[in-house]
């Protein structure tokens, strides 16, 4: 008992002082590292044999090292390489020496000396070249440095003399890429005047003289090696690439070098004659072993005509390729490559006085015991002088008939540039362009029918030629028969038998081909457009009309007939006699189509009828300028708005979206600017219905309902800015600043949002973070933008940067909610272009300006797409087995879309919520024109049974990534180098009108 009292006493007085231990200092930890040229060095000593060491040296090539550890790392491959004994090894390192000196920020002089010093000891050839190929990676990395220059010309000229082909390859190289061309060449290929290379700058020890660059690649198209000729030649064209200007000395050089026995040194001769007749196209040359001279341009003309015939594939695809390019030569040598015998104004004929004197020298008269002895020689003796070889006649002849399709295709691509340069040329070269059409070939008979779409309008096509033409609408391939369609469009016919020809196989391509309907009635529009006098003695026959008896009336769900009335009806419109021969059915007909098909149907002034309000308006020449001044007029009314909360401010905004969209209908040129500003307007009026100021004045669940209203806004703009930026091709980057501006109005009206609903400091820290880092990166990005910015939300959040970062997240959504709410309104500037020149076409109606006009977001384009097939009017479903697949096939045409390979998806929904997004293969896509594509593929099918037969819908969707900095507006040095940033949006945006079709999956039998 005592002692339990004794601990109890214990218990109450004993008092246990903890003193406070004082607090190291805490330790500072330094992350660094690890170095690679330490990591390198312990590999390459641990290697045992060369194969070790060329493991650790390929394992090393394909990691990345930073700009300071470069020449750490180039000094230990060094050390290695003196070391190394095995030639391939030492070849892998002075190649990863080359590597290392592409690395950003890194100066590559710094390692020049000790690269150079390699050279003393190397005794490999291929080591030799693979160092001559690092000096001149590091050569182009210092272009400006004329020092290095001299350098490594200097080892280039003391290795030219090497036994081996590669080093004198890569020497020339050298020369071609860094060389410079100081002094011209005499006729012996010699300079005039030797340049001292070595000595003359300071630095360069060695005072070696050299020729200049010309010269002595020259020397070396003599040269035993074909590799090194070909090096040689292609050095040459370096320096011509360059911009340095190449003497005319070498032209006799070049030719001889089109009759070597290899073939790369005849192609590359090929490109050499053809940049000596671009520079030099004037210059008179004289033809060998006569007094005769002729244009250099026509002598090479003849040189490079004659190539077509060579021995290689490869050579005469150069050749044929080359003479699309030689637009300056004369036109009886262009002539003369389209006839296989020479024409006598190409040889050289002997005038009566020579032949007089000739005469008169040989002693003798006519006896008359020889017939026809003094009868006049009107043929010319073969063996008189050529203008042109004999082998370069009918050059093209030769190419469109070779047996390789290569060929065939490069000579047709060259007949189109020489067309479309000479009339005269592509008139007589017509019947060759559709004789190509029956190729075997279906790429050479594709690139012959759009060759002769690009020079229909200087040709016109005679009966004969038509039948031809018209022939390959028997063609399986539906891109054969639609580049017809289109090349049809364009071609003038000579006679109305043409047009009834054109029509009625037209019609039987219809009845053969029913999905190529669309495509024939746009050939038939542009048809009657181009001639109305031809269609109108054939309009009786084409509608059977008769003067005195009533016919039948045709049924208008014949296509055929349809096709008939689109040509009549694009007809009339240039020929107001032709209503008159309509009969009363037919203006019911009119009226139907106008409706149903008004992008085939044109407008016309019928007799008795009061024509559609509006028409003529809209179709007048100044209907474009009008239209323009009322969209700037627009928008000058709306920059009239300072604040978003002004009293007035959203009545005006919705008469100006209403007013905009309303002119994108009216004005298809301007439809793409139109919509484009009624969207941005529409976001700033979603932004000022969102901050009305009840909403902010009143507790969070006092207005539950105007707080969805904003959340619901917010979403909506961001999705908006999405399809502004991406939706329309020709922004520049002040209207893709104002679009990021947008959706940072929006996100940080998100931000406010969420701090009012949601309770606690925590969620907000990285919603906080995050906007931050968009707000700088909008800085980075568009810092060119920024002084047009002032007034702005991201100008005031900007002058505001210091403190915002500081501040806590409740502070910072104070601030936001106040910058919103205070801000001026952000102007929209539309990109401007001055419109110098339009053609006048009355058949496509396209607008005529006048020099000099400013036009206002002309070049703003939206994208569209439309789905031809399926259309989605057939009640008959589609039945296949559920479980199984069924094709459906894809019919679109798409309208200013930016690399659809990549973007353009196909979506498909089913009636119980399910969704298929399907990519398109890059093969399924076409190019008729620029800014139109043609999406022709086929989307598989399949579901669970079915009780009874559905809708899908398919659409059309476009892709499109955040982090894609590589828009063309883009493209400035202010955004060079940046990285996309973490968590970049991604999403689709549905554009085009979806279409459904009835689908039924019925059940497996058993």
């Amino acid at each position: 008992m005592a002692a339990h009292l004794k601990k109890r006493v214990y218990e109450e007085f004993s008092k246990v002082v903890q003193l406070p231990q004082e607090e190291a200092p805490a330790k500072k930890l330094r992350l660094t590292k690890p170095s690679k040229s330490a990591a390198l060095h312990i590999d390459l000593c641990k290697a045992s044999n060369p194969t070790d060491a060329l493991q650790y040296l390929l394992h090393f090539a394909r990691s990345s090292v930073e700009a300071e550890s470069v020449e750490g790392v180039v000094r230990i491959l060094l050390e290695h390489y003196y070391k190394e004994q095995d030639n391939s090894v030492r070849l892998k390192i002075a190649s990863l020496i080359g590597l290392l000196s592409k690395t950003q920020n890194f100066n590559p002089e710094s390692i020049l000396d000790d690269t150079l010093n390699t050279f003393n000891t190397e005794k490999s050839h291929q080591v030799l070249a693979q160092l001559l190929d690092t000096l001149l990676v590091i050569g182009t990395q210092l272009p400006e440095s004329l020092i290095v220059r001299h350098r490594l010309i200097e080892v280039a000229y003391k290795h030219l003399s090497d036994t081996y082909f590669g080093v004198r390859n890569k020497c020339l190289q050298l020369l071609g890429c860094l060389g410079n061309v100081d002094t011209p060449l005499n006729k012996d290929g010699q300079g005039l005047v030797p340049a001292v290379i070595g000595g003359s700058a300071p630095g360069v020890s060695g005072g070696v003289c050299v020729r200049d660059a010309q010269s002595l690649i020259s020397d070396y198209f003599a040269d035993q090696d074909p590799r090194v000729r070909t090096a040689a030649i292609k050095a040459m064209l370096q320096l011509h690439e360059r911009g340095l200007k190449i003497q005319q000395t070498i032209y006799d050089q070049a030719c001889q070098l089109l009759c070597d026995d290899y073939e790369q040194v005849r192609s590359a001769a090929v490109q050499m004659v053809w940049v000596l007749s671009q520079l030099y196209p004037e210059s008179i040359v004289p033809i060998p072993s006569s007094n005769e001279q002729v244009r250099l341009v026509d002598d090479s003309f003849g040189k490079i005509s004659h190539m077509v015939s060579d021995g290689s594939w490869v050579v005469r695809v150069q050749a044929a390729k080359t003479l699309g390019n030689m637009l300056q030569v004369s036109p009886h040598f262009l002539e003369q490559t389209l006839d296989k015998k020479l024409m006598s104004d190409l040889r050289r004929k002997r005038t009566a006085h020579e032949r007089a004197k000739e005469l008169y020298a040989s002693g003798e008269f006519s006896s008359g015991r020889k017939w026809a002895d003094d009868a006049p020689k009107e043929k010319v003796d073969t063996s008189a002088v050529n203008l042109i070889a004999s082998g370069a006649c009918g050059a093209f002849v030769h190419g469109l008939e070779d047996e390789m399709y290569e060929v065939r295709i490069a000579a047709v691509d060259a007949l189109s540039a020489l067309a479309q340069s000479s009339a005269s040329f592509a008139e007589k070269c017509l019947d060759f362009l559709v004789d190509m059409f029956n190729d075997e070939i279906e790429e050479v008979r594709l690139q012959s029918i759009h060759v002769l779409r690009q020079i229909s309008t200087n040709i016109t096509l005679r009966e004969d030629q038509l039948d031809t033409v018209l022939a390959v609408l028997e063609d399986s391939s539906r891109d054969i028969r639609e580049a017809l369609h289109e090349l049809l469009c364009f071609t003038n016919v000579s006679t109305k038998e043409c047009i009834q020809l054109a029509l009625l196989e037209l019609l039987k391509n219809l009845t053969k081909y029913p999905t190529d309907r669309n495509s024939v009635w746009k050939c038939l529009k542009f048809l009657g457009c181009r001639h109305p006098t031809l269609v109108l003695p054939l309009v009786p026959e084409l509608l059977s009309t008769h003067p005195y008896f009533h016919t039948p009336e045709p049924d208008m769900d014949d296509p055929a007939y349809i096709a008939v009335l689109v040509l009549v009806f694009n007809a009339a419109q240039s020929c107001p006699t032709m209503t008159a021969l309509f009969s009363d059915h037919t203006f019911r007909h009119y009226t139907y189509l106008r409706d149903s098909l008004s992008h085939l149907v044109p407008p016309l002034r019928l007799p008795g009828r009061t024509q559609a309000p509006g028409v003529s308006g809209i179709e007048g020449s100044g209907s474009v300028e009008s239209a323009q001044l009322f969209l700037q007029q627009s928008l000058s009314r709306i920059s009239t708005i300072h604040n978003l909360q002004d009293p007035g401010a959203q009545d005006l905004l919705n008469f100006t979206i209403r007013d905009l969209q309303r002119l994108g209908e009216l004005q298809t040129e301007l439809a793409g600017a139109a919509d484009f500003s009624a969207t941005y307007l529409r976001c700033q009026l979603l932004l000022t219905k969102a901050l009305q100021e009840k909403l902010w004045t009143m507790a969070v669940p006092l207005c539950l309902k105007h707080n969805a209203m904003a959340t619901a806004a917010a979403k909506q703009m961001l999705e908006e800015t999405y399809k502004l930026e991406f939706l329309y091709s020709g922004l520049e980057n002040r209207q893709v600043a104002t679009i990021h501006h947008v959706r940072l109005q929006a996100k940080a009206l998100q931000l406010v949002l969420t701090a009012r609903t949601r309770r606690g400091v925590e969620p907000l820290i990285s919603v906080c973070e995050k906007f931050l880092q968009e707000v700088e990166s909008f800085q980075r990005l568009f810092v060119v933008e920024l002084p047009h910015l002032q007034e702005s939300f991201v100008g005031k959040l900007l002058d505001l940067s210091p403190k915002l970062s500081a501040c806590k997240p409740g502070e910072l959504v104070k601030i936001l909610q106040t910058t919103l709410r205070q801000s001026g309104f952000l102007n929209l500037q539309l990109p401007k272009q001055v419109q110098r020149h339009r053609d006048t076409d009355t058949h496509t109606r396209t607008q005529v300006f006048d020099p000099g006009v400013v036009c206002i977001g002309w070049q703003v384009q939206r994208a569209s797409a439309t789905i031809i097939e399926p259309t989605g009017e057939s009640d008959n479903p589609l039945r296949f087995t559920s479980g199984l697949v069924v094709a459906l096939d894809i019919d679109a045409t798409l309208e200013h879309v930016q690399d659809p390979h990549n973007t353009v998806k196909v979506q498909v929904l089913y009636p119980d919520g399910q969704s298929h997004v399907i990519q398109p293969k890059p093969g399924d896509f076409r190019s008729p024109g620029p800014h139109r594509h043609r999406l022709i593929t086929q989307v598989y099918l399949s579901h669970s049974a079915w009780t009874e037969a559905c809708q899908i819908e398919v659409r059309l969707l476009l892709a499109y990534s955040s982090s894609r900095l590589c828009k063309a507006v883009w493209s400035d040095s202010s955004t060079e180098g940046l990285q996309p940033a973490e968590g970049a949006t991604e999403g689709t945006i549905p554009f085009g009108k979806p279409v459904k079709v009835f689908i039924m999956p019925k059940p497996a039998r058993r």
